[in-house]
């Protein structure tokens, strides 16, 4: 149990923004169709809340604290989105259908919600 996650995985990029688009794929996969576009702003809110919260347990740091863990949320959202994804020439194109069969003729089962 202890190699899942932990309160210093979770303040970490990495930790963070798996965290990120975990919730994110979850929640939205609960709401169904619907929640492809709320996956975006859910992951927005998740990655600056453990962003904030980090910030919120520094102690070293003076008031900048803040301004550093807005863009440190943006950081977390980009690598929970897959930043390196964008511009959308590099994205394949997605299809609300689920049975969509990929390039090499198989069904694709995981599509980006970018």
């Amino acid at each position: 149990m202890n190699d899942l996650f932990t309160w210093p995985a979770l303040g970490s990029l990495t930790g963070a923004s798996a965290a990120t688009l975990l919730t994110a794929n979850v929640v939205g996969g609960l709401l169904g169709p619907a929640g492809d576009k709320a996956r975006k702003w859910i992951a927005l809110g998740v990655a600056l809340a453990l962003s904030y919260l980090t910030a919120a347990f520094a102690t070293d740091v003076g008031a900048e604290k803040w301004i550093i863990a807005f863009f440190n949320g943006l950081i977390i959202f980009s690598a929970a989105l897959g930043i390196n994804q964008l511009p959308p020439g590099n994205r394949q194109a997605t299809q609300a259908s689920p049975s969509r069969i990929a390039q090499g003729g198989e069904p694709r089962y995981i599509r980006s919600w970018v």
